[in-house]
């Protein structure tokens, strides 16, 4: 057989999922195996390695068809030298991902953050399959996101490109801290947890609302309560999808995509989500840069990461 494979190695803090992918984008095979990070980053490279093994003895491929392995990290990483600096949720510190995995394996490895990855997955096997450029949001505990251009990740002069959750785009009067020390984050918003954070601002407010019964409460009930006609609910998601659709505004006359793909737990609300984005898109896009522009879900869900991994061979 001469068939190349890729594979893509999704990196989260409790699991690492390993998947099989061939030169289209098509997940063949998947693997998953514990992180076990409190090990340490060496370890966890000895782990992937083992767990990289496994997935193609268990496939119908041989080794000699291993084009190569990437991996989905996040924190922030020196990509060009595959070196992790530091994962926070990880708690790995100054790792040569790179080195070690190659010297274990024997072929090409290449790294990068896991939202960037998150996106190249999308593009080349999920939503933006044959679509050159397009940008892509995960929304979940915070907001990630990826930016594609001509078929490849943009990462930027450090590899800070695409950190979409951290446009400062909540006006000053309205916003509050976000995570990374600044103000007025879209993740503070349009996040599972900036949803949360409003729905808990609103029952402490003494606001007249279904989720002032639930404890603690979730995003997912914010959005159901929304479904069944709160107005507390339903103002909630509209602020989170107002500030999405803005920041698509404006990225919009910045790189001009063809479709933006949102993925993440929080993407999976549907219309009581997009259709008021979609809305937003429309009234502060100028017309040609919103002429042909598409936004859509994510298809691959948790596949993404492993996928967009493997994808970063080609």
């Amino acid at each position: 057989m001469s068939e190349k494979i890729y594979i893509g190695v999704d990196v989260g803090g409790t699991t690492i999922k390993v998947g099989v992918c061939d030169a289209e984008g098509n997940l063949k095979h998947t693997y998953e195996g514990p992180t076990k990070s409190e090990e340490g980053g060496e370890a966890g490279m000895g782990r992937i390695a083992q767990y990289v093994r496994t997935i193609v003895e268990e496939s119908p491929y041989a080794w000699e068809q291993v084009a190569g392995v990437g991996a989905g990290i996040a924190g922030f990483l020196d990509i060009p030298k595959g070196f992790i600096k530091f994962s926070n949720n990880l708690d790995w510190h100054n790792v040569p991902a790179k080195e070690l995995l190659e010297a274990k394996l024997g072929v090409p490895v290449k790294i990068n953050n896991d939202a960037n990855v998150a996106a190249l997955g999308e593009a080349w096997g999920g939503a933006g399959r044959g679509i050159a450029n397009c940008v892509c949001y995960t929304l979940g505990t915070g907001v990630g996101g990826g930016i594609i251009i001509n078929g490849k990740i943009y990462e930027g002069v450090g590899g800070m490109a695409g950190e979409l959750g951290h446009m400062a785009i909540v006006p000053d009067l309205e916003a509050v801290l976000c995570t990374c020390g600044q103000k007025g984050c879209l993740e503070t918003v349009s996040s599972a947890t900036g949803i949360i954070r409003m729905a808990n601002d609103a029952v402490a407010r003494g606001d007249r609302t279904a989720i002032s019964l639930i404890n603690p409460i979730t995003a997912k009930d914010v959005f159901d309560a929304a479904k069944a006609g709160d107005e507390v609910s339903l103002r909630i998601i509209k602020r989170a999808a107002y500030y999405l659709g803005r920041s698509m505004a404006s990225i919009a006359v910045v790189v001009n995509p063809q479709r933006f793909i949102l993925g993440g737990g929080v993407s999976k609300a549907g219309d009581i989500l997009f259709d008021p984005i979609r809305e937003i898109f429309k009234k502060y896009t100028p017309e040609h840069a919103q002429t042909g522009v598409d936004i859509v879900p994510a298809t691959l869900g948790n596949d993404a990461g492993a996928v967009g991994a493997a994808g970063l061979l080609l």
